[in-house]
This record gives C-alpha cells, sequence and structure tokens, in this order.
C-alpha cells in the first residue's frame, strides 16, 4: 500500500482498515517506510485520534511484529502486572511472590528505570547474583517449578514500539492516550500471559497528573486488552507522594522484604493487596474481592509469600540470605540527613521532584545507558498529614558519591514542605475499571 496514501487518508480524519494498519506497522519493522513518513502518520495519528478497532488494531501488529511468548505448556491462568510508573513503587516485588504463593502463575517482564520512574530490573540487580536475564528454556522451568518469574524485557519483544515510540520522543507526539496504550499493551500481549492488572498512575508523579486522563488511559487499555481476548482489569492509584518509604534500588527491595515479613502497613500494602486481588479473580483463584484481600493477607501473615520470594531469587542466580542479612547488599559511601527547619505538618511531596534528585543522587538514569549506583536513595520515615517538629528527621540520603548526595538533599528540601495546616487525606486507590 502506499504510504502517502495512507498518511493524506488519516490526516483528512478517515478511519483506517486493519490491513491499512498492518501495512503501515510492517513498514516500520522492516525499514520500508522511511523516519519521515513514519514521523507524518504519527502526527496524522495524534491529531486526528484513533477509534476502539483502529487502536486495537495498531496494538495486535506492533505485538506481532517481533518475538511472541509461547506460555500455554505452563499450566492455568498466567497473569501479569503493568503500572505506569512512579517513585517509590515497589510493588512487583511484593505481588509476584505474594500471588505466585496463591497457586497462580506469574510470568513478568519489567523494564528499567528511566527519568524519575524507578524500574524494576534494576532493583532486582541489586541483589547479588541475580539474574534478569535467562534462555527461554530456563524461564519456562521456572515458571513451572515455582509459578513466578521476573524477566528484562527481551530485545526482540515489539520492534515495532521500540522505533515508534523513539520517533514519538522526538516529533511531539508522546502525549497521545491512543499511542501511549497500543504501546504498553502490545508489549504485554506479545508477553503471552491470559490476564493482566494495570495500575494507572495519577498525580505529581505520574505520567498522567490528572484523573480525567488516567481513567481515560486506563478504559482505553482495559478495551484492547478484551478485544484481544485478554482478561484485563485496572486500578487508578495516587502518585501525590512516593508510594513507599523507601526510594532506591536495594533500598527498594529491603522494603518488599519487610513488607512480605509482614512488618509494614500504609499505601504501598493497600496498593499491592489491591492489584493482587485483581490478579487472583482474573486468574479464577477468587471469586470476589473480599476472599482475594483475605487469602493475600493469610500468605503475608504465614511467610509463605517470603518464602516464594526466596525461591524466586534462588532460581534466578541471586544469593536469597540477602531477606535476613541486609547487609549482603552493597553499602553506601555516604549517608546524609534531612532535618526540618520548623514544626508543622507535611503538606507536599513533589514526587516528580523527588524522582528527579533520586536520579541525581546516581540511582536513577536520563538516558538509556546512563550507569547507577544500587546504593543510591532516600528513607523518608513522614507520609503526606504528619505531623512533624523542627530539628525531625525528613529524609536520610545515601549514595556512593557524596558531591551527589549533596545536590540530591538540596533538591529534597525543595520538594518536601511543611505548612501550618493539616492536608485533608486522600485516598490510594482513586478507582477501578473492571
Amino acid at each position: 500500500m502506499n504510504a502517502v496514501d495512507l498518511i493524506i487518508k488519516k490526516r483528512n480524519g478517515e478511519t483506517l482498515s486493519t490491513e491499512e494498519i498492518n501495512a503501515f506497522v510492517a513498514g516500520v519493522t522492516d525499514g520500508s517506510w522511511p523516519d519521515y513518513q513514519t514521523a507524518a502518520m504519527l502526527m496524522a495519528l495524534f491529531l486526528r485520534g484513533l477509534d476502539d478497532q483502529e487502536i486495537s488494531d495498531l496494538t495486535l501488529a506492533m505485538a506481532r511484529s517481533g518475538e511472541q511468548i509461547d506460555l500455554t505448556d505452563i499450566p492455568g491462568i498466567k497473569v501479569d502486572k503493568h503500572s505506569t510508573g512512579g517513585v517509590a513503587d515497589t510493588t512487583t516485588l511484593i505481588l509476584v511472590p505474594l500471588v505466585a504463593s496463591c497457586g497462580v502463575p506469574v510470568i513478568k517482564l519489567s523494564g528499567r528505570g528511566l527519568g524519575f520512574t524507578g524500574g524494576t530490573i534494576d532493583k532486582l540487580s541489586s541483589i547479588p547474583g541475580f539474574q534478569v536475564e535467562l534462555p527461554a528454556a530456563r524461564a519456562l522451568e521456572l515458571a513451572q517449578s515455582t509459578q513466578a518469574v521476573i524477566l528484562a524485557q527481551s530485545g526482540n519483544l515489539t520492534p515495532a514500539d521500540k522505533k515508534l515510540y523513539a520517533l514519538r520522543d522526538v516529533t511531539g507526539t508522546v502525549d497521545s492516550i491512543p499511542l501511549i496504550a497500543a504501546s504498553i499493551m502490545s508489549k504485554k500481549i506479545a508477553a503471552g500471559t491470559d490476564a493482566i492488572v494495570l495500575d494507572v498512575k495519577c498525580g505529581s508523579g505520574s505520567f498522567m497528573p490528572e484523573l480525567q486522563d488516567a481513567r481515560q488511559l486506563a478504559e482505553v487499555m482495559v478495551r484492547i486488552g478484551r478485544l484481544a481476548g485478554k482478561r484485563v482489569a485496572a486500578l487508578i492509584t495516587a502518585m501525590n507522594q512516593p508510594l513507599g518509604r523507601h526510594v532506591g534500588n536495594s533500598l527498594e527491595v529491603i522494603e518488599a522484604i519487610e513488607v512480605l515479613k509482614n512488618r509494614s502497613a500504609g499505601d504501598l500494602v493497600d496498593v499491592t493487596l489491591g492489584l493482587g486481588a485483581y490478579m487472583l479473580l482474573l486468574a479464577g483463584r477468587c471469586s470476589e474481592p473480599n476472599e482475594a484481600r483475605a487469602l493475600l493477607k493469610k500468605q503475608l501473615s504465614s511467610g509463605a509469600g517470603l518464602k516464594k520470594l526466596s525461591q524466586i531469587i534462588a532460581g534466578q542466580g541471586g544469593n536469597p540470605a540477602v531477606i535476613d542479612d541486609y547487609g549482603l547488599f552493597a553499602q553506601p559511601a555516604c549517608r546524609l540527613e534531612l532535618r526540618a527547619t520548623r514544626s508543622g505538618w507535611l503538606t507536599q511531596m513533589d514526587t516528580a521532584a523527588i524522582g528527579y534528585a533520586f536520579v541525581t543522587a546516581g540511582g536513577g538514569r536520563l538516558a538509556k545507558d546512563d550507569p547507577i549506583d544500587s546504593t543510591a536513595g532516600f528513607i523518608l520515615p513522614h507520609r503526606l498529614g504528619d505531623p512533624i517538629e523542627k530539628g525531625a528527621l525528613i529524609a536520610e540520603i545515601q549514595a556512593a558519591d557524596p558531591a551527589k548526595a549533596a545536590k540530591a538533599k538540596k533538591m529534597l528540601q525543595q520538594a518536601i514542605q511543611i505548612g501550618p495546616q493539616k492536608p485533608l487525606p486522600q485516598p490510594v486507590i482513586l478507582d477501578a475499571i473492571d
């Protein structure tokens, strides 16, 4: 099909057929569509939008553009979870072992952090010996024996999406809900799981600051997944403060372990139980939410989830002794404290600014190949609405480089605000699309 004709058709607001979208994605994948024509089509899609069928066709075409993982040999309904990105979002490290301990196979493909959002693969890489890349046969073997595996996304997964995203980033077409939804769901469909639970973040530390936009994105992704024959549900969760109290790669692993030891409560646990309940419901393990949450709490209190985490770490070459000895993680060369200069209430935590402070400390990356410091991060003992006394510890900063730690401390001073009035409490789970 002629590329110019397809671009003009979409530019004029007409609907592209399945065959036309397949031709577009095939041209992007094999390089027969040059970047300037692909960029023109992206702008036409951005300005004119896509209907549900077009979004579904685009998603499936991108999913078929590269490797597709076959999980049919693993019995049961396989589940996955995806987050649109946040700060101190440690849910995957808790959810995978916890849900797997309930007898539901969880095959999780995760990414590395970029910008102010953290990445599960970076967190797991802080565990001594942990392998985030495994041969396919070994990964399937682990998925059958432990019912859980967490891997880095394959380089051959959805190559069309990789090319389109790179062009969207430099052509001003990133902020399109249909294109965002198709990008996310193409990878999840190619990963081969039967059911997907989506965690769509909303707030200052997310790509969707407004609830209306977050809800629209969630609804589109749920519809795409169902058109593709998947079981899909979504939670919209708040990211107006870091989800957990630890920000950092090894620090977030430690916090996940503390949750699985049943020593923690709060927003991180609430979101984990909410997402986990939907994973059990979609897998058919439980029939209603209260039953699912009760089972997850039982697995927490019994230590079954913690035992499963130990099996995952050992199976992927890591040292499970880190569960009982946090000293086995690499240790920071520098620790600094940020203390309150006034009394009052914790009124603001600019989550994106906290995320960028973490990058400044050395724990994140702004470019794909930036090295990271697994020891860098923050411990934030307080939550929004907490009373604060002058001199109280607001944040502990740690890093390998003292200069980077000092810069991060200055950024945190601006990001965390103490005011004279207690802010109104806000729920952490804002909506559900099921």
